[in-house]
């Protein structure tokens, strides 16, 4: 079993940053991938970015290329999302999730509990 708690979520106005954190505990946190995911009200949960388990390669979703960034620190047992440039549209609560590498959250099987981040305009 892992446990996965995120942090750093919060409100921001459009155009600042933020750095989401996922802290990891339980079974071996280098054995997993480890991906971020988002959900809006009103709309199905959507892949935001992930990194395998060694930290290359990563993916990120094609529309956040260029503003959102992904990366692991197995020592801390903690994968961290950057946002930069945030538009109102990126407001969701965003999962973290670990197991296979990939875009698909069918491929995850350890979920947090989300953190909220909110984009005012």
């Amino acid at each position: 079993q892992v446990q996965l708690v995120e942090s750093g979520g919060g409100l921001v106005q459009a155009g600042g940053s933020l750095r989401l954190s996922c802290a990891a505990s339980g079974r071996s946190f280098s054995s997993y991938a480890m991906g971020w995911f988002r959900q809006a009200p009103g709309k199905e949960r959507e892949f935001v970015a992930a990194i395998s388990r060694f930290g290359q390669p990563t993916s990120i979703a094609a529309s956040l290329k260029g503003r959102f960034t992904i990366s692991r620190d197995i020592d801390k047992n903690t994968v961290y999302l950057q946002m930069n440039s945030l538009k109102p549209e990126d407001t969701a609560v965003y999962y973290c999730a670990g197991g296979q590498y990939g875009s698909s959250p069918t491929l995850y099987d350890y979920w947090g509990q989300g953190t909220q981040v909110t984009v005012s305009s």
